[in-house]
């Protein structure tokens, strides 16, 4: 939904809108018809003698169909337990799925370290077989020159051997052996790889939950706010103001709204007019994309970094350090709400937010 679709109402330097309904309020409850015995009471009638045949054939008929309508409910009610087990089964096939690609890819990754390990291992028998030979060659030359001392000139000549010198005496340390050693750099980026896509992994099913667990009164959405620099996301009772400059017709400051909101940098959580501050860091950015969850009869709204799901702040009527917990138990109709903020720079072009679409 483009910005220019959402025109200011008065001099106000924002806009604001209100999405399709979230989640009505209390329903008007018809009240219940008399009861059959209160209807026979006040005006049945006594067949005649020559309507009974007739009537107790349609009594035979509806007997009949109330038979065959429990004959066909018993067979739903059999029948449970058959398809929850096949979707138990079907479940744990693609569970199972996941397990093993896992698997797979975890003996894949110990396969590699265990391959590098033999390598390293190798290159490094050869060199201490080289020490070891150079070892040898020293012993000898010692021990030659311990016979050396204990013998006569003529014989300290013999004694020495032919092949001593030195140079051979002395053997540089090769600056390639510090080299050898196993990959550990490519084990902390794999660490760090894994680490990611398990945050990723447990987001993901966070999310999945949200998506596929709603009950009555539950619902969720996402809006992605990556090509808005300034913009507010929430919820708010369809009476809360359109037009004006004051408080009551800005998203979340009164106590007919809740919203989420970033500009000039920082991003906070507002309702009646009080906010939190959230902190926006290098490693926690603002949201490219939030997620709003309602649960509408427990006076709840939770705002996520749709991205990772992390929580960025919650209402609700247990949680209320900052907010006042009388107003969080809703009471009217609540809307997907967005605020768009006038740019300061006029030639930035039209700035949007979307609504993601969620299907799977």
């Amino acid at each position: 939904m483009a910005e220019e679709n959402f025109r200011p109402l008065s001099e106000e330097t924002s806009s604001f809108c209100l999405a399709t309904e979230a989640r009505s309020g209390p329903q008007v409850v018809q009240p219940f018809p008399r009861s059959p015995k209160l209807v026979r009471r006040t005006g049945a009638i006594s067949p005649k003698p020559s309507e009974l045949p007739v009537l107790l054939e349609d009594l035979k008929k509806e007997k009949k169909r109330t038979e065959s309508h429990l004959e066909s409910i018993k067979k739903r009610q059999a029948n449970l337990n058959t398809s929850s087990e096949a979707m138990k089964q079907q479940v744990q096939e693609c569970y199972e799925e996941l397990h093993m690609a896992l698997q797979e890819d975890e003996q894949a990754v110990l396969d590699t370290i265990e391959q590098d390990r033999r390598e390293t291992s190798s290159k490094l028998n050869r060199i201490i077989q080289d020490w070891n030979q150079h070892l040898g060659v020293l012993q000898k030359h010692i021990s030659a020159m311990q016979s050396a001392q204990q013998s006569s000139a003529e014989s300290m000549k013999q004694s020495f051997p032919e092949d001593f010198t030195l140079t051979s005496c002395r053997k540089k340390m090769d600056p390639a052996e510090e080299e050898i050693k196993m990959n550990e750099e490519r084990i902390q980026k794999l660490k760090k790889v894994l680490r990611n896509i398990s945050k990723d992994l447990k987001a993901q099913l966070q999310r999945k939950s949200l998506l596929l667990g709603f009950k009555s009164g539950q619902h969720y959405w996402e809006v992605d706010v990556h090509c808005c620099p300034s913009w507010a996301v929430g919820v708010a009772y369809g009476s809360l103001q359109r037009r004006g400059r004051d408080k009551a017709a800005k998203l979340g400051r009164n106590r007919c709204s809740w919203s989420l909101e970033f500009q000039d940098g920082h991003l906070k959580a507002w309702h009646n007019d009080r906010h939190v501050a959230l902190p926006v860091t290098a490693a926690r950015a603002a949201p490219n994309r939030v997620g709003v969850f309602v649960k509408y009869h427990k006076g709840r709204v939770v705002f996520y970094d749709a991205e990772t799901m992390r929580t960025l702040q919650e209402f609700s009527a247990v949680q209320t350090a900052v907010f006042d917990r009388a107003y969080h138990q809703f009471t009217e109709p609540l809307y997907p709400a967005f605020r768009f903020f006038s740019p300061k720079d006029k030639h930035t072009g039209h700035h949007h937010m979307e609504i993601c679409d969620l299907s799977l």
